[in-house]
């Protein structure tokens, strides 16, 4: 059946559709969880593509099965250049790991290309052997005849597509078709669906589905020859034995083609799992994480921000798994690899981003890393985002760039030890920002004197500082002469005195103490001041008292 046909439309193809099956052989027992990410190099990858690599990444490796990377780049007009690069970079920087597939040093693994645009003659293979069956044509209409047709559906309130009447192309004589293309008349290749095949699946997430045949005739080969995503991924999925197919559930629509798909060829069909939408609650009212309205879908949010990447994949896993906080709070100091994930526990209504809790999330994981593994990405977020801020901030930068790194794990040690270790720093942009008073650049008087403390006053706390503090070491007995200054000039040494009888003194130890941290952090509020002196040296806290005073 249109023999000449295909003679006619795919004199290019060199193999048979049978030689790829045995050139792409199954795997075997060794690989009895095999998935798959297939993001478009469009130039923007997202927290979405983040999330569904996890998934697929956990899955598979947690089954000691194959995770792999496919490049999806058949339209070539939504291309961007260099877009594969950033797609596998940004993905390595958070520990995705792929055991084959387009990687940056190009293809590994025995079933290359893993680029979907390398593939063409596959695809022209496969697509043939449909046509030779009699399950596809070559369909000549206009994309004016094709907004005529979509009017008229509207119009009747019909589903909108290429199906029943309005497949003016399906029943035409080969003879036809020939002559058609022979007078160079454009053409796609359509699927000519059988609209007979029910899809009754499990899927992995959603348990049992059952939906309606496809009866659309969809385009599966363009214009210029290359695939649709409908026909290339049946074609890839199955050459390239994926087991378990992970995408969002907006693709639900589209499964009665694909399983018809994979019906026409023989195939048995991967195990889909459909995962809820990433969504976020605005005025009370859950939507669509937007490109347009929301920066934190791009990746490259999260690290100009200087997220740490355990702290992204700590938060994806609560949105991946409702079972992970709990198993975090039982198991503080295990690595995230341990966690059981399972896709029994994944939401099938739709996952909530919020902000507010990735920082929350952010900020516990801080708290339990140490100041060497801060430092370290503090650095690096600082050699290759930090650079692209501006005056004060981009001082800092420099500073920290350049700062040694133990005493730079000084800094952001401060705080963090006790029973109470500080948990208000989620991401590299806010620790930048709260060290900053620690070098000259950063450094600048923020906060008023407290009330209680009159100008003259902290004029003659400091100096009087200065006096006790020569010949001492930095932090040793500061507060015990910061309780000596207090009482000769009339300040309670506990707050609690003064609240009980305000008229018998001028303020607390505290606002004291205060004067001396506006002189050194700038802030009327600060961390240990005891420790910040240590820091700065004895040297750099007398020339910054004397900085206040004059």
């Amino acid at each position: 059946m249109n023999e000449l046909l295909k003679k006619i439309i795919f004199s290019d193809v060199k193999k048979q559709a049978a030689e790829y099956e045995e050139l792409y052989a199954a795997r075997g027992e060794s690989a009895k969880v095999v998935t798959r990410l297939g993001p478009s190099p469009t130039g923007f990858i997202h927290f979405g593509n983040l999330y569904g690599a996890y998934i697929n990444e956990r899955l598979a490796h947690r089954n000691d099965g194959i995770f792999y990377l496919r490049i999806e780049d058949t339209d070539s007009k939504r291309q961007v250049e260099g877009a594969k690069e950033e797609i596998i970079k940004a993905l390595d920087h958070f520990d995705i790991t792929f055991d084959e597939g387009a990687m940056a040093t190009g293809d590994l693994g025995n079933y290359a290309p893993y680029e979907q645009s390398k593939r063409r003659d596959i695809y022209r293979s496969f697509a043939a052997e449909l046509l030779t069956k009699g399950l596809a044509y070559p369909c000549f209409l206009t994309e004016d005849e094709i907004a005529d047709i979509r009017k008229k559906q509207e119009e009747n309130k019909q589903n909108t597509g290429i199906y029943g009447e309005y497949a003016l192309y399906r029943n035409l004589k080969e003879e036809e078709a020939v002559k058609k293309i022979e007078d160079g008349c454009e053409y796609v290749l359509r699927l000519k669906s059988t609209a007979d095949i029910k899809v009754d699946i499990e899927d992995g997430i959603r348990g049992k589905l059952s939906m309606p045949a496809n009866d659309m005739d969809v385009v599966i080969l363009k214009k210029d020859g290359m695939p649709t995503y409908h026909f290339a991924h049946v074609i890839d999925d199955h050459l390239m034995r994926t087991t378990h197919v992970i995408r969002g559930e907006e693709w639900l629509s589209t499964l009665p083609i694909h399983i018809e798909l994979f019906a026409h060829f023989g195939w048995e069909p991967p195990i889909y799992c459909h995962t809820a939408q990433l969504m976020k609650i605005e005025d009370g009212k859950k939507r669509k994480l937007s490109k347009r309205k929301d920066p934190e879908l791009a990746l490259s949010f999260y690290r100009e921000k200087g997220y740490f990447k355990e702290a992204v994949m700590e938060y994806l896993m609560t949105l991946i798994n409702s079972s992970f906080e709990e198993w975090r709070c039982e198991n503080p100091g295990e690595d995230i690899n341990s966690f059981e994930f399972s896709l029994d526990n994944m939401s099938k209504s739709g996952a909530l981003f919020d902000i507010v809790k990735l920082n929350d999330v952010s900020k516990e994981c801080l708290a339990r890393m140490s100041e060497k593994s801060i430092t370290r990405g503090l650095k690096s977020w600082a050699n290759e985002y930090g650079i692209k801020q501006q005056g004060v901030k981009k001082a800092v930068i420099d500073a920290i760039i350049h700062e040694d790194e133990d005493r730079l794990a000084k800094m952001l040690s401060v705080g963090r030890n006790g029973n109470n270790p500080r948990k208000d720093l989620a991401y590299c942009e806010q620790i930048a920002e709260f060290i900053a008073f620690f070098f000259d650049e950063g450094f600048a008087v923020e906060d008023e004197l407290p009330a209680e403390v009159p100008e003259e006053d902290a004029v003659n706390i400091l100096n009087d500082y200065l006096q006790k503090r020569r010949g001492k070491n930095t932090s040793e007995g500061w507060f015990s002469d910061i309780k000596d200054i207090s009482e000769r000039y009339g300040y309670a040494l506990k707050p609690k005195e003064y609240k009980k009888n305000p008229d018998m003194y001028r303020g607390h130890v505290g606002h004291v103490s205060t004067v001396l941290r506006l002189a050194l952090v700038g802030r009327s509020n600060s961390p240990d001041i005891g420790e910040i002196q240590d820091i700065l040296g004895k040297e750099k806290v007398e020339e910054r008292i004397r900085e206040y005073l004059s």
